[in-house]
């Protein structure tokens, strides 16, 4: 692997208003003045974090995939955030892996955040995305996902002799109220997945008059914050070591003491999940 390079951008939202957001990004995306591999925008980056999914969903293919495919064509960079999308009828917060050229890969947000009746609106992943991009492997969740460990667990492949994944995301809306847990449970999936964590936050007050601080983050597989900014929009680009992080796991190879395990599904139709 060569080293790469994330981009995070920490914002302010628009309420329900995607045109607006939409705008505000591309203008922050080509303020970043410099190459980079890889872009990350918040959780529902387009609308923020609203359960009026019916007024403001989006079919595939439509104006926000249209947006981020030609921002990753641009930039020639992998583009990750999460958005609303809507499938035969049901809701997703959905992120979108788009890749230059137009290959592109979907996570459905997994644990849907009950104190907010998300899941009373929107519908449950059922898989995780683990994909390649310039040599990493990289998997990105959603907000919520964080408090829930087993479901990142970054596993060793005896076939294969390597883990899961290189670099674990998140995006998110989580609200400053309940920050020190965010910093914590970074810091955690880091030291215990020995795998960088990129954490992407808004700030300022949403529709329902939560404050966010933001907090974006990125550690080291060590639990080291290599950076942090609180209260403010930033637009930073990190260079992740490719030789840090293969020395660090040889040396200390922890993983291969963890424990087995798999997760187990509820059964659901096949044709739920399938684009529109």
């Amino acid at each position: 692997m060569q080293d790469l390079k994330i981009t995070i951008i920490q914002s302010d939202l628009h309420w329900e208003d995607t045109e607006a957001n939409l705008a505000m990004f591309e203008e922050k995306i080509w303020q970043i003045g410099s190459t980079t591999d890889v872009i990350v925008l918040p959780e529902m980056f387009t609308t923020g974090f609203t359960m009026n999914a019916h007024k403001l969903a989006e079919h595939m293919n439509m104006r926000t995939f249209k947006w981020m495919k030609q921002m990753a064509d641009q930039t020639g960079a992998l583009i990750l955030g999460s958005y609303i999308v809507t499938v035969h009828d049901r809701y997703y917060n959905r992120l979108l892996w788009m890749e230059p050229g137009g290959n592109f890969k979907t996570y459905d947000k997994r644990h849907l955040f009950r104190m907010s009746n998300e899941h009373k609106t929107y519908s449950s992943g059922e898989s995780m995305l683990v994909a390649t991009w310039k040599g990493w492997r990289i998997c990105p969740l959603v907000c919520y996902d964080l408090r829930f460990p087993v479901w990142s667990r970054n596993k060793w492949d005896h076939t294969a002799k390597r883990l899961s994944y290189d670099v674990l995301i998140y995006v998110a809306n989580w609200p400053m109220a309940r920050g020190e847990a965010w910093n914590t449970l970074l810091r955690a999936r880091a030291i215990e997945n020995l795998s960088y964590v990129v954490g992407v936050n808004r700030i300022g007050q949403d529709g329902n008059d939560i404050e966010y601080n933001g907090n974006s983050s990125i550690i080291s597989p060590k639990g080291e914050v290599i950076f942090i900014n609180e209260g403010t929009e930033t637009s930073r680009t990190i260079e992740l070591s490719a030789n840090s992080l293969e020395a660090f796991r040889d040396r200390f190879p922890a993983y291969l003491d963890a424990d087995d395990f798999n997760i187990e599904f509820e059964e659901f139709e096949e044709s739920d999940k399938l684009l529109d």
